[in-house]
């Protein structure tokens, strides 16, 4: 007899388990880079770019993500993986929503493989998958030759539509039932993500998501609060 499928519970990272985002994130990179002119250039580059990250990111995530990681030109691989850990202490860890470890800890005792699908770059995330547990991830990965970034990130480009296809190839790979497992983010880019599981959750939903998420019934969870009031399917 076959085994059952099985299920899988699918995160997205910024504004979903933490409150910061790619762009604070960045910018800590910046701050400490070896030069202190050059760590002041990029810091001071990166807050002058601001508002055309967000006109980007509300225009489309995938064209957002394609323009951010330009500004990872020239940065050095070994210095981005040296900084990854302070980054996690200090930027990171503190912007933990109070009820996101409570979350990943349901879901892994009731039996679902936890997945970080993130447009976040994998330097970054590792530090934080090993905070939550999450032993499986899919992220984008930045381009480096001699060690040194590109400003490219490898294909495929985790974000938007792309996110659900990776998703759909992941369940197909690992015998995952979708329509048994659940989906985590905050933001309507992640629409098709959440609508590729059979129990999208709308997570720290932003005023956008939310309204869809009420239009189709889904369930809406604020982790601003330990205490989570939320039935698994």
């Amino acid at each position: 007899m076959s085994a059952k499928p099985q299920k899988a519970a699918f995160y997205d990272l910024d504004g979903t388990l933490l409150s910061c985002n790619l762009v604070s994130t960045y910018a800590y990179y910046a701050r400490n880079d070896r030069s202190l002119l050059r760590s002041a250039f990029l810091f001071a580059r990166v807050l002058l770019y601001v508002p055309v990250f967000i006109a980007l990111d509300l225009y489309s995530r995938t064209l957002f993500n394609q323009v951010f990681f330009r500004i990872y030109k020239g940065m050095q691989r070994d210095r981005l993986i040296g900084l990854a850990d302070d980054l996690f202490e200090v930027t990171l860890k503190p912007s933990i929503y109070p009820g996101a470890e409570e979350l990943v800890r349901r879901t892994r005792a009731e039996g679902f493989r936890n997945v970080l699908v993130t447009g976040a770059h994998d330097i970054t995330v590792r530090p934080i998958a090993l905070h939550f547990g999450i032993e499986e991830l899919i992220c984008n990965r930045l381009e480096f030759k001699s060690h040194v970034a590109t400003g490219r990130v490898l294909d495929p480009l985790v974000a938007e539509s792309e996110k659900a296809r990776i998703i759909r190839d992941y369940a197909e790979r690992e015998g995952i039932d979708l329509t048994r497992s659940c989906a985590f983010s905050d933001s309507t880019s992640d629409i098709p993500m959440l609508a590729v599981s059979g129990y999208p959750v709308a997570t720290n939903p932003t005023r956008r998501l939310r309204r869809f998420a009420e239009q189709r019934g889904w369930t809406i969870l604020d982790l601003s609060q330990k205490e989570l009031a939320l039935a698994l399917p």
